[in-house]
């Protein structure tokens, strides 16, 4: 089964692609991308989505999922809004 592995950056995304087992989880996949080792994450801080929306790492993968790897927040949205319609005025 062909997944990817994305991982978002400032300057551009790091995307594996990937060919698993038929079975394998979120977990699994990410694994097997390499972008743990690349970028020096935690593994066990991981924040895991598919199609915008947070899955567990025992989400079991279909063919053709995008499983994402999501970065916290610089500030939270309403916050962020804040801020801009202040420096607006």
């Amino acid at each position: 089964m062909r997944v990817e592995v994305v991982f978002a950056l400032a300057d551009a995304p790091d995307i594996a692609v990937l060919d698993l087992n038929e079975g394998a989880v979120a977990r699994d996949a990410v694994a097997a991308s390499g972008v743990i080792a690349r970028h020096r994450l935690s593994a066990g801080k991981l924040v895991l989505g598919i199609a915008g929306r947070r899955v567990a790492p025992e989400h079991r993968l279909r063919e053709g999922d995008r499983v994402e790897i999501l970065r916290p927040l610089a500030a939270e949205p309403n916050e962020a809004r804040r801020q801009r319609a202040r420096r607006g005025r």
